[in-house]
């Protein structure tokens, strides 16, 4: 009996044990200020750096000019703390901010420098390359038409680089309007010769000027530099896209770090956070309603960029995999390296029709006198060619290696060595394969936000927590969303209008992703067949031009590739027999009156079947003729 009754006094002192650990936290949490002593929030006060420890009384006492922080006992907090904490918690609150969009503003950071670079590298390169067209092949140009490529090619940098000041169209037209007085004193009337540096009034800097300002109307280069503007403007819109919306992404990110909160947003952060401090309970946590309710209202307008934000996200998406698996006909690569043949074609038009340019810029303009001859650096060039050979002839031999292959592609590719094709056109991929990847995760970063803070230590979930009031086991009231109509029935402060900072960041954004939608021809989610066509028809033309080259003269001559039922390219059909006549001329040739080319055509397909049925006949003939002659 007495070991039973120990076991039970042991028992008792177990279970009154473990309630003692059990209740241990709350007791120190729940420690309230009547316990005539503030050392606890004292101690929180000093650790967290709020303010003036001294500010914090050693007992508690009862302050009527509390405005937050109500309660009807004696409290540890004055209105001066009261003060100190809102400003302490707003600065907690933003530092949080920073501290979740740190990576994604480095992310955006690092790979807007990182295609600028790539940008920049493409188009350095393609710069050296074009000008060394006129080093090689028009050294009679290549001194003077050395910064006009520079600055043609500057020009396409900044369209690349989004800059919005910029004209793809302005560059390419300044280039060539430069570029025909070169052309027209030094290829096509070599005899006016090199003009030296003259004053502003002279009659040569006249006459260029008016040459530049008539190029347009006059057309010495055909329609090569308008092939130039739209092939580049196809090619380069993605990657202008993109930079364009690399430079707004950040200027957002950094919109929703320096978004201030309103005194409203303090006042529930401070009954969130630091009002159950001046209870005394220092360790006690926010309930996790009470937290997203508070969030939520302080970020109403950071959560407004959600929707915004996640199209910019799925366009950056779209532009970087365009990027990454871009084909021939729309890669920036070759669009920047066929800008050397677009020069070249351009050109190679002025000479082909010098004689009609220099008649039309006579009556535009006037003559122009011959000035002093300098000697060419290049004696194969066009200005040195004998009076006797005819233009054509002259500008079949001024051909440089640009215009040798068939194809304007595989021209363009032959140029780019081996090991900077592959770095750059590898690197190019393979940052925007990074970046689609990297950049999906965030795309409801900001609509998530106000979540993601109250998962932190914010917001830990006990079987007891702090509602703003009191310490309860549950959060009593209703949790609204993000939206500023729900807001507007938020129980834990009264949300009225959004940060104008942010309301412009939005602004921003839909417009730009608007733009850009509607610029990239992606505004239309379903295409549907109409377009399946479009896309087929234009890889048809695609393909047929891909294997036409313009200073060949493929436009001259459409009539002669309208007949290609014979399987025969144009360049083939001179070597071959003369054409049959058309089709509408052609009558049907009857079985016994089949001409002799066909009747040779037709036996030699049908010998092999031919020999076995002659080899039957004689041998019947061999078997009857016995026969008749008994």
């Amino acid at each position: 009996m007495f070991r039973a009754a120990s076991q039970t006094v042991d028992l008792f002192w177990l279970i009154l044990f473990f309630s003692f650990l059990v209740f241990l936290p709350e007791s120190g949490c729940i420690r309230s200020a009547d316990v005539d002593s503030c050392h606890e929030v004292k101690t929180a006060y000093m650790m967290r750096q709020i303010g003036p420890v001294e500010l914090v009384p050693d007992r508690p006492g009862t302050d009527e000019s509390l405005r937050v922080c109500l309660h009807p006992g004696p409290s540890c907090c004055t209105s001066k703390m009261e003060d100190s904490y809102m400003a302490a918690v707003r600065s907690e609150t933003q530092q949080k901010m920073r501290s979740y969009s740190f990576e994604l503003k480095y992310l955006i950071a690092g790979h807007t420098k990182a295609y600028q670079e790539t940008f920049e590298s493409l188009v350095s390169f393609t710069s050296n390359l074009t000008g060394t067209l006129f080093d090689s092949a028009y050294s009679a140009l290549a001194s003077d038409c050395r910064p006009l490529v520079l600055q043609l090619f500057s020009g396409i940098e900044r369209h690349l680089s989004g800059d919005s000041n910029s004209s793809l169209d302005h560059s390419v037209r300044c280039f060539y309007n430069d570029l025909f007085p070169l052309v027209y004193r030094r290829l096509l009337n070599p005899g006016i010769g090199h003009t030296s540096p003259q004053s502003s009034s002279s009659p040569s800097t006249n006459h260029d000027d008016c040459l530049r300002m008539t190029r347009q109307d006059v057309s010495p280069f055909g329609p090569h530099p308008r092939l130039l503007v739209s092939s580049l403007s196809r090619a380069l819109r993605a990657g202008r896209a993109l930079s364009r919306l690399l430079r707004l992404a950040g200027e957002v990110v950094n919109a929703t770090e320096k978004a201030t909160l309103s005194r409203e947003c303090g006042r529930g952060l401070v009954r969130m956070q630091y009002c159950s401090h001046c209870r005394g309970l220092t360790l006690i946590r926010p309930c996790t309603g009470l937290c997203v309710n508070v969030m939520r209202g302080c970020l109403m307008g950071v959560s407004e960029l959600g929707a915004p934000w996640g199209s910019l996200v799925v366009l950056l998406q779209r532009l970087a995999a365009t990027l990454a698996t871009s084909s021939n006909h729309n890669s920036m690569e070759l669009a920047l390296l066929a800008v050397r043949n677009y020069v070249n074609d351009a050109i190679l038009h002025a000479q082909l029709h010098g004689p009609r340019i220099t008649a039309t810029v006579e009556k535009v303009c006037g003559p122009q006198a011959a000035g002093p001859m300098t000697p060419s650096a290049n004696p194969t060039t066009t200005s040195q060619a004998p009076s006797s050979v005819s233009p054509a002839a002259s500008v079949t031999s001024q051909r440089s290696p640009v215009t040798s292959s068939p194809s304007a592609k595989s021209r363009s590719r032959s140029f780019l060595p081996r090991g900077s094709r592959g770095d750059k056109s590898r690197s190019l991929k393979k940052l925007s394969r990074e970046f689609e990847g990297s950049i999906q995760r965030y795309q409801w970063f900001f609509s998530e936000l106000p979540e993601m803070l109250c998962e932190s230590e914010m917001a830990v979930e006990q079987h007891t927590c702090w509602s703003g009031q009191d310490v309860v086991e549950s959060y009593a009231g209703r949790v609204v969303g993000s939206t500023l109509k729900a807001q507007r029935e938020n129980p834990e402060m009264t949300v009225r209008n959004t940060d104008p900072v942010l309301k412009g960041a939005k602004l921003r954004l839909e417009q730009l992703t608007q733009e850009l939608l509607v610029e990239l021809d992606w505004a239309r989610k379903t295409r549907g067949k109409v377009e399946e066509e479009e896309g087929g028809s234009a890889q048809t033309e695609r393909g047929s031009g891909d294997d036409c080259d313009d200073e060949d003269g493929c436009e001259a001559s459409g009539d002669e590739t309208g007949d290609t039922s014979s399987g025969r390219s144009p360049a083939t059909k001179d070597m071959s027999s003369p054409p049959p006549p058309p089709p509408a001329a052609r009558r049907p040739v009857p079985p016994h009156r089949v001409s002799p080319p066909q009747v040779a055509v037709r036996s030699s397909a049908r010998t092999p079947s031919l020999r076995p049925l002659t080899l039957i006949a004689l041998l019947l003939l061999l078997l009857l003729s016995p026969w008749e002659h008994r």
